[in-house]
């Protein structure tokens, strides 16, 4: 705000109709106070309820899953104006995609008129082949599936909403992801003996 605002209007209008900076001592104070919103009370038809994610899998695909995380994190660092919606949004686009890949084999491009999700969704793209190269290198073939992908991209969506205020200007899940990789840090698809994400 660059200006003085009173104590109700911070609390009614924070991440609603107020961009909140995420250096902001009272937005942190706040986000200290919220606990994360439990996965059963969240509206489960965006959630991909039909898609297992079990505990083999989280260890199996550790490595995938940080490099998608950074990936989201350079896609919020590139354009400081993404909000956890748009991580969300581009994320559960690209899970519909690749669930119909791995269901049937068929390339489904869901339509993404959003600049700043295409954009989101390039870097996950971009990450996935990155993966798969470095597999392949390594390994001479690549063993990732699209339904591992699928996955990884769910388990996303499902943090991303835990995370998340829900309110339309929230940047909880953005900080949260900036968080786990300085701006210094860089995530390179690098398999010994498994693919591996090394993440300096």
């Amino acid at each position: 705000m660059h200006g003085r605002i009173c104590p109700q209007c911070c609390g009614e209008q924070r991440e609603v109709t107020l961009d909140c900076p995420s250096d902001c001592v009272y937005l942190q104070q706040a986000r200290q106070h919220e606990k994360p919103r439990p996965i059963g009370e969240l509206d489960q038809s965006g959630l991909f309820p039909n898609v297992e994610i079990g505990e083999a899998f989280l260890y199996e695909q550790e490595h995938l899953l940080l490099g998608l995380s950074y990936a989201l994190a350079k896609s919020a660092r590139a354009d400081h104006g993404i909000r956890d919606s748009d991580l969300i949004a581009a994320l559960t686009a690209l899970a519909i995609r690749y669930q119909m890949l791995a269901s049937s084999g068929l390339h489904y491009e869901s339509p993404m008129t959003n600049l700043a999700h295409q954009a989101i969704a390039v870097e996950i793209e971009k990450m996935v082949k990155e993966y798969r190269e470095a597999e392949q290198k390594q390994l001479g073939y690549s063993r990732l599936r699209d339904s591992d992908v699928l996955r990884a991209l769910v388990f996303l969506i499902r943090m991303g909403y835990t995370r998340t205020s829900g309110r339309p200007k929230s940047r909880a899940f953005v900080d949260f992801l900036l968080a786990q990789f300085p701006e210094q840090s860089s995530a390179m698809a690098a398999p010994q003996e498994a693919s591996r994400i090394i993440v300096p």
